[in-house]
């Protein structure tokens, strides 16, 4: 279904709620996105083509992704801690015809309006500069009602984080479909396997131009149900939301999971968790202490999956399939999986490979043959570039990114492992698990940690971590050594940008990635 299905069954229901109070009707919802498609239309853009789009998390921003999709048009959501000359790349490279961003990022709006010279329509909210139209003003002229004719369905082109060179455009292929038949975002999945109803609330703590907070929010419209949006996650006022608003499904990422942990326990008894029926999380693999004590917490309401922007597979598990192969991601639902050696030949059950999935949609990265053919195996499985291994019920453990992997004196070492032990030291914060040069072993571990206590920095709390570590793991596994950070460079989703850290030990050195 879709927004204006709802506008006539439940126009006052809320669609959006804001953290900060603003309420979006259902009603309110269908009038603005089909104000935005008629924009949009006027402006030249129709079926197939591309509008990019920069801005916070704001009440405008899912009205804007619904008014894309009424018009056919493929949407490009980017980072809003993008640099202008990523910005201005991701334009170019999608063919963007129209770019929306608001005056919160007006300095670098400024400087994009030379630098994106097909773009014919360019608009901001909350106020305008030089080179923008008023979006409130553009809208005010524009009709409530649905554009006229058949309205074939937009979709999403979103981008690689660029954590390993310019970002990429994965462009799923997808079927033309009128609005009213389309399956915006993961409706069906929200429905089907997760439960959601219209009465069902859902709490989005993530960046709304993130693959995985866009495609679900757009499902739980799909579904008539309402979207609390946080502008910033904060573990203490998420667990707030979730009394107040009386939540029933969401997402996290591990790293929102350990911030809540991390609170006070009498912080984290004082508020009702008790709506909650789905809370699911991925991006990253999830240190098996941290899930144990969440579903200790929350109980049995916890699932997970592993999948790509990329759409070539889904895996998942609930909180019984987990606690019955704890450290798993899940099986997969809608693929077969292989795991492959440096040889491309399968390797047995239990040993590590490259994840690839067969069976899954079809992608392409946009403009890129080269990335496109590296992802494909010769049996045409496609690969994120992921390791793992199954076991002989075929559960998926993830090892790590193949790009993060230390080779020490030979030795591979998968630095997740490290991480995963350390995060749950009470002193820490955050933390990476990196190789830096070593002249007689190539690369040796490091550790760059974010203390909980600044103060606490220094060469006896380094050689506390590393002895911390030993006790659970082997030590060529652990840091050899350990950095104090005030903050690591993580992305508001929780990912890590290693490749920022990596650079800076690198910097002068022949890195072999």
């Amino acid at each position: 279904m879709y927004p204006g299905f709802y506008a006539a069954l439940q126009p006052d229901r809320p669609a959006i709620v804001m953290a900060g109070g603003e309420i979006v009707t259902f009603a309110q919802l269908d009038a603005e996105a089909n104000r935005v498609s008629h924009v949009l239309r006027a402006a030249g853009l129709g079926p197939g083509d591309h509008l990019a789009l920069c801005l916070e998390n704001h009440a405008r921003y899912l009205p804007l992704l619904w008014g894309a999709h009424y018009a056919g048009v493929i949407y490009t959501a980017m980072s809003s801690r993008l640099t202008t000359e990523e910005m201005a790349y991701i334009i170019d490279n999608c063919g963007a015809k129209a770019f929306i961003t608001s005056r919160h990022k007006r300095e670098q709006a400024a400087d994009l309006v030379d630098a994106m010279p097909e773009v014919t329509l360019r608009l901001m909210l909350d106020g305008v500069i030089d080179g923008y139209e008023s979006y409130e003003g553009a809208l005010s002229d524009a009709s409530p009602e649905p554009l006229p004719g058949e309205r074939i369905a937009g979709h999403d082109m979103l981008y690689s984080s660029g954590t390993t060179g310019m970002p990429k455009g994965i462009l799923p292929s997808i079927e033309p479909h009128r609005v009213e038949d389309a399956k915006a975002g993961v409706g069906d999945m929200l429905a089907i396997l997760f439960g959601m109803t219209e009465k069902s609330v859902y709490l989005s703590p993530a960046p709304l131009y993130h693959a995985a907070p866009l495609r679900f929010c757009l499902g739980v419209h799909a579904n008539g149900a309402t979207v609390v949006v946080m502008e910033r996650f904060d573990p203490e006022e998420y667990l707030r939301l979730i009394a107040e608003h009386r939540v029933t499904h969401s997402q996290l990422v591990p790293t929102m999971f350990v911030r809540m942990l991390k609170l006070a326990p009498e912080v984290r008894s004082g508020y009702d968790v008790s709506s909650l029926r789905m809370v699911v999380h991925a991006a990253a693999p999830c240190p098996v202490a941290v899930k144990e004590q969440m579903i200790e917490w929350w109980g049995p309401v916890i699932h997970e999956y592993y999948a790509g922007t990329e759409g070539n597979g889904f895996v998942y598990c609930n909180s019984e399939m987990w606690l019955a192969h704890k450290g798993t991601v899940g099986t997969p639902v809608n693929c077969a999986m292989h795991i492959v050696g440096e040889d491309g030949e399968e390797v047995p059950v239990g040993e590590e490979g490259t994840i690839y999935f067969e069976g899954g949609a079809s992608f392409e990265y946009h403009g890129d043959e080269e990335k496109t053919s590296g992802s494909r195996h010769p049996r045409g499985w496609t690969t994120l570039g992921d390791i793992g291994k199954l076991d002989a019920d075929n559960f998926l453990y993830l090892t790590d990114r193949k790009a993060y992997m230390i080779i020490s004196g030979g030795v591979n070492i998968y630095p997740q492992e490290a991480e995963n032990i350390l995060t749950m030291h009470p002193s820490v914060f955050d933390v990476a698990v990196i190789g830096v040069p070593n002249e007689d072993f190539g690369e040796e571990v490091k550790a760059v940690v974010q203390l909980v206590d600044e103060g606490e920095a220094g060469p006896e709390m380094e050689r506390t971590l590393i002895a911390y570590c030993r006790q659970h793991l082997a030590d060529f596994k652990c840091p050899r050594s350990v950095d104090f950070r005030d903050e690591l460079p993580r992305h508001p989703t929780g990912k890590l940008y290693k490749r920022l850290l990596k650079d800076e030990y690198w910097a002068g050195h022949d890195s072999r990635i």
